[in-house]
């Protein structure tokens, strides 16, 4: 074992020296197999901090190349026509299927027997003990270019009330960098700040109509529709799934 955890330092070094040939996200190489920096980010756990995150990440490579180098050596050591593994990943297939099944039956019969007054009754009678552990949003956000024409026009639509205008900029969507207009959802106030920093500043966020925020990488048009801290009363949209459990 050991020599496998000196093999893996190798493999990774070789591939920082040999960075030309490799896919530009990735952070490890073992053989044709790639580790990818998005992968370790969607591992990733919330909340997490920048120390610990670090320690995460060379975690994740590391159990990542050992694995890798292990199955290389098995599939070079074990014949593919064993009919011992044929066998355990035929029942593990069906196993998953079976629970997949399952699953999907149990949410049919929740969608058809827990009706929306069921719902609206019991939130109603017990929402008191449904607080948030974590700050909450509603807002809406374009992100688009600088080099942008008309800017004044996208301003205005932005700011408008109007469903006609909200169609308009849902047409332009395609000259957008990123957006979201759909400010009746619920957001993690940890997930937005990856995509809109600048907002959060302040202490505490606050409702507006209009932030406008520019920089090399843009123009930001932000409005917040709303916003609960934590250990408010969760909204009844945000809880409808553990209300059904």
């Amino acid at each position: 074992m050991k020599n496998l955890y000196v093999y893996i330092i190798i493999v990774v070094l070789l591939w920082a020296c040999d960075k030309t040939q490799v896919h530009e996200n990735a952070v490890a190489r073992v053989y044709d197999k790639y580790l990818l920096e998005e992968e370790i980010n969607q591992a990733m756990p919330n909340n997490i901090s920048s120390e610990d995150s670090i320690v995460f990440r060379n975690n994740y490579i590391n159990n990542w190349a050992k694995n890798e180098l292990l199955l290389q050596k098995a599939q070079l050591n074990v014949s593919d026509d064993n009919d011992e593994i044929k066998k355990l990943v035929a029942d593990y297939r069906k196993e998953l299927l079976i629970d997949k099944y399952k699953k999907a039956l149990l949410q049919q019969e929740l969608d058809t027997t827990i009706t929306e007054n069921i719902i609206d009754q019991f939130y109603e009678s017990n929402k008191t003990i449904y607080r948030l552990n974590e700050d909450l949003i509603q807002l809406k956000y374009i992100h688009f270019s600088n080099n942008i024409n008309d800017k004044k026009e996208l301003i205005k639509l932005f700011k408008s009330d109007k469903n006609s205008d909200l169609a308009e900029l849902e047409s332009r969507e395609l000259e957008f960098n990123s957006y979201s207009l759909n400010d009746s959802i619920w957001l993690s106030v940890n997930t937005v700040k990856k995509k809109l920093p600048f907002i959060f500043e302040n202490s505490t966020i606050k409702k507006t109509d209009f932030l406008q925020k520019e920089d090399s990488l843009g123009v930001y048009l932000v409005a917040v529709k709303n916003v609960l801290y934590r250990n408010d009363i969760a909204p009844k949209s945000y809880v409808i799934p553990t209300i059904k459990q």
